[in-house]
């Protein structure tokens, strides 16, 4: 079975690229907590107009789609407060806002953030959003079917560039909750 490092030519560390990631995901890495060691975190320089799921697998590979995850930030609404999450679920599936998420959260109302909110809270890229380096008071909520892949294939921050990291990594990382059924 392929990997997602076998669709591109250079993978490295992503601790050796931290100049090409955006300040918090190259201060997460800097500052690692992880359950992992950092260096399991690998990063590849992708071309910023392939970075929606499907055009990267369309130019990368079909077998991509089984293996990339995406985060989506997500608005909790309670008695007039609003509680952002992350959420991240297999590409090929799309998270349970109003079902999962909603519960988890104790909310009364659960939504896509919108794009100004989501990009100005985490200091990342729209199409790039990835749960490393975002505000340690979100809660991440993590698939259970992502902790079970041996790769994942997730953002880097920024449209450019991926990050591809081992499920349990994710699972491991600091707040994260891992919910069966997540993704739908």
């Amino acid at each position: 079975m392929s990997t997602p490092m076998d669709a591109f030519d250079e993978v490295r560390p992503a601790v050796e690229c931290l100049d090409l990631l955006t300040a918090p995901v190259a201060e997460a890495l800097r500052t690692w907590r992880g359950s992992e060691p950092v260096e399991r975190v690998l990063f590849v320089d992708t071309d910023p107009d392939k970075a929606d799921t499907a055009v990267l697998v369309e130019n990368y590979g079909s077998w991509l789609l089984e293996q990339s995850a995406n985060c989506v930030v997500v608005a909790g609404k309670r008695g007039g407060e609003t509680t952002l999450a992350a959420c991240l679920v297999l590409a090929h599936t799309r998270a349970d806002v109003n079902g999962v998420v909603r519960r988890h959260l104790g909310a009364r109302k659960a939504s896509f953030a919108p794009i100004d909110t989501a990009t100005g809270e985490s200091g990342m890229e729209f199409g790039g959003i990835t749960p490393i380096g975002l505000p340690a008071d979100w809660p991440l909520l993590v698939d259970a079917a992502v902790a079970d892949i041996p790769y994942a294939l997730i953002g880097s921050g920024s449209r450019r560039g991926k990050l591809i990291v081992p499920g349990k990594l994710l699972a491991g990382l600091p707040g994260a909750v891992v919910l069966e059924g997540l993704g739908a």
